[in-house]
């Protein structure tokens, strides 16, 4: 591994990937390292008992020709490899709050309709809504693939109001305004923090279209990673990144904890921010930066219980459900541990393109690092029998839980798996096993803003802190990291060829 690379990417998750197959795809040297045995980052997949579980993408949006999606995919030639199989567009979302039912609908007018049935005094307030989310996301050029001028990828504007300022805006009504936030954990939402863009994005990107990945998250990093190897890029995998070496103006090489040093041109990071910074021994980071980085919230972490059923014994559901018991969704966050769960996210998985019977599905809900931290210094596998029990309790609370609103699914039931926080961190790099990476503060827009640059001119970042978190983030974050190679407008101009 002698050989002098253009650039070495750290992390093969989605955003490590995507730099990969467009840096290499217009002629650069690539390799990308991976301290997993599987690569994909939040794409990672596993299996037990004969069934597949994703770990981090569930379903993805704009998937139409002419959305948005579906134009990436077909510039990273990912159509071909990925089969979709559409939710519900008449509920693709079903959001429960105590057991009264609300549904997100697919297209604008579709969506409008469906919840002014819920909602019929306030048809006026939710057709704004949907006015204002479109303009929102509207306001993002590159969210549009237009060409910029300006380098300005978001508009500032659009960063300054909070999402529940932005709601509140909208209605007075407690219930609806509930409902309008009812897939919160799609971003980790804070009251009085996280910025109205990163909701509109979302809500924006699913009210087009919403799909499941037919058999699994994988299929998108397989399909990217045989590209990159068709255009000369290599990828290892079991190899942890653990220094970048530095000269005195220009990061050389990366030494991954065998020892061995792979030299490069340039390098990109898709690994956390704080965790990159922790890789550096070099004056050119100054230690100021690092304890910015370093003392940023990052978004709060998940446990999931990952479900087999008994054949044949589970209707698939075509809608992802979200429950909740809180009177004001903002809580959601702040649980008391002794009523934990208070919400949670419940999802079938598709296994074929057809389902009439769910095989498998995933149980997840909010979960500090606090919760596990006594383990944080554990690895995989090995964190003791206390661990094994903790998770255990919490998974048969959560099994119950869920057959409140589902009675007799718990009978069904044939084997579970968990995971924590602590599962999340080591699988995926991420801090604290933080879903969503840095938490995007309206009050603290500078600090929270990460750049795809570093003080190192041959070292920037990618992947979830860039940009936004989800599928359409990090592309869009990948773009904006390969522009410094390449030009935004000419990558731009490539998509718009496919």
């Amino acid at each position: 591994m002698g050989a002098q690379y253009d650039v070495v990417i750290i992390g093969s998750g989605l955003g490590g990937l995507v730099c990969g197959y467009i840096l290499s795809k217009n002629g650069y040297k690539v390799i990308i390292v991976e301290k997993n045995h599987q690569i994909g980052g939040c794409l990672q997949t596993f299996k037990r008992k004969g069934v597949k579980f994703d770990t981090g993408m569930h379903y993805i949006g704009s998937m139409q020709p002419g959305q948005i999606l579906h134009s990436f995919f077909s510039y990273l030639n990912l159509n071909k490899d990925v089969t979709l199989s559409p939710l519900d567009p008449n509920g693709f979302e079903t959001i429960s709050l105590q057991g009264r039912k609300y549904y997100y609908a697919n297209g604008y007018e579709n969506f409008i309709e469906t919840l002014a049935k819920s909602f019929p005094k306030n048809r006026e307030e939710i057709k704004e809504y949907v006015k204002q989310i479109r303009a929102i996301a509207d306001a993002s050029p590159i969210n549009n693939l237009q060409e910029i001028n300006n380098h300005i990828i978001i508009e500032p504007n659009i960063i300054k109001a909070t999402v529940n300022e932005f709601i509140e805006s909208i209605t007075s009504n407690k219930e609806l305004q509930n409902v309008l936030i009812g897939n919160l954990p799609l971003y980790a939402g804070v009251k009085d923090k996280t910025p109205i863009y990163i909701h509109a994005f979302i809500k924006n990107f699913y009210i087009q279209s919403a799909y499941r990945i037919v058999g699994g998250s994988d299929v998108i990093a397989s399909s990217l990673a045989n590209s990159i190897r068709s255009f000369g890029g290599e990828i290892i995998t079991s190899q942890e990144v653990d220094k970048i070496i530095c000269d005195s103006t220009h990061a050389t090489a990366i030494q991954t904890k065998e020892g061995e040093l792979i030299t490069g041109k340039f390098f990109i990071s898709n690994v956390h921010p704080e965790i990159t910074m922790e890789k550096i021994e070099s004056p050119l980071i100054r230690k100021i930066y690092k304890e910015r980085i370093k003392h940023l919230e990052n978004s709060i972490g998940n446990f999931t219980v990952y479900i087999k059923f008994k054949p044949d014994s589970v209707p698939y559901l075509n809608s992802n459900f979200y429950f909740y018991e809180f009177d004001d969704l903002w809580e959601t966050n702040n649980y008391n541990p002794e009523k934990w769960p208070q919400s949670y996210l419940f999802m079938h998985q598709c296994n074929q393109k057809e389902m009439t019977f769910a095989e498998s599905a995933e149980l997840s809900g909010y979960m500090k690092f606090d919760d596990v931290r006594e383990w944080e210094n554990t690895t995989v596998g090995k964190r003791g029998e206390a661990y094994l029990q903790f998770k255990e309790e919490k998974a048969e609370r959560f099994i119950k839980k869920l057959n409140d609103s589902f009675p007799g699914i718990m009978n069904n039931i044939e084997y579970y798996e968990t995971s924590t926080p602590l599962t999340y961190r080591d699988y995926t790099a991420t801090k604290e096993g933080s879903m969503y990476g840095i938490l995007r503060d309206t009050n603290l827009p500078v600090q929270t803003y990460i750049s795809q640059r570093t003080k190192i001119p041959n070292l920037f970042l990618t992947g979830q802190n860039i940009n936004t978190h989800g599928i359409l983030g990090v592309m869009i974050g990948s773009i904006i990291t390969c522009a410094e190679f390449i030009g935004l407008n000419n990558i731009i101009k490539d998509i718009h060829i496919h």
